[in-house]
């Protein structure tokens, strides 16, 4: 789920901008486009701008958001008609049809999201590698360690270790960590969660699987320091 920053002089919600944007799990907020705004801007993993109308006035808009060093992605929202008058010197990341369905904008929502977050870790090296106790996962390289044993992991695999990896100690749901790594326009059910969570403990073996716990009736959690008899979790 990410944090989107709707930026928009009409009235009305993210229904009314972008409907398919409400039929997602996404945490919207919306706020008048107006430079006033910026200085204290809510966090955000990405900006939608409301271009429908007044086309000039958002162009400056958009390129006044990037002169003041707001450096997340800027997703333009438009009508048809508007897409002539869009170009690469509006200094945004993508544009979208008011019109769009809820797969394509999840789809644009993550594409950007994942470029912000590659360009982050090209400027910082540092961030690439991740630790947690006897875990080391390299998220530029895609590949994760224990004990210096390197993991033969697939994309979803190594996706699922990573994601519980940044939020140590934090409960996921399945379907919370359904919609976070496969994203919205998945099919599958939560079922799918429990067999990745059990193919990776297998792949961590009898000494590190408890890192992974199962919170009964919630979901999963990373915890380097669990213990296997906690009587509160269970393995599949």
């Amino acid at each position: 789920m990410a944090k989107i920053l709707i930026l928009s002089n009409a009235s009305g919600g993210s229904a009314d901008l972008l409907p398919a944007l409400a039929l997602l799990q996404h945490e919207v907020k919306i706020l008048p486009a107006e430079a006033s705004v910026l200085v204290d801007a809510p966090i955000t993993d990405c900006i939608f701008i409301d271009a429908r109308r007044e086309l000039p006035n958002t162009k400056a808009f958009t390129k006044l958001i990037t002169a003041t060093g707001v450096s997340k992605p800027i997703i333009v929202i438009t009508t048809e008609g508007g897409l002539s008058a869009i170009n690469a010197d509006w200094g945004i990341e993508d544009v979208i049809l008011d019109t769009a369905g809820p797969a394509e904008v999840d789809a644009r929502i993550r594409i950007v999201i994942g470029k912000d977050a590659i360009t982050q870790l090209a400027k910082n090296p540092s961030l690439k590698e991740i630790r947690s106790g006897e875990v080391v996962i390299d998220e530029g390289s895609y590949t994760a360690k224990i004990k210096g044993r390197s993991l033969d992991l697939t994309f979803k695999e190594f996706e699922l270790l990573k994601y519980l990896a940044q939020h140590p100690g934090r409960v996921f749901s399945r379907s919370q960590l359904l919609q976070e790594i496969w994203g919205y326009d998945y099919f599958g059910g939560t079922r799918t969660v429990d067999v990745h969570i059990r193919r990776l403990r297998s792949k961590l073996g009898p000494e590190f699987e408890s890192i992974i716990d199962t919170v009964r009736n919630v979901g999963y959690r990373f915890a380097v320091t669990a213990s296997n008899n906690e009587s509160e979790n269970i393995k599949l």
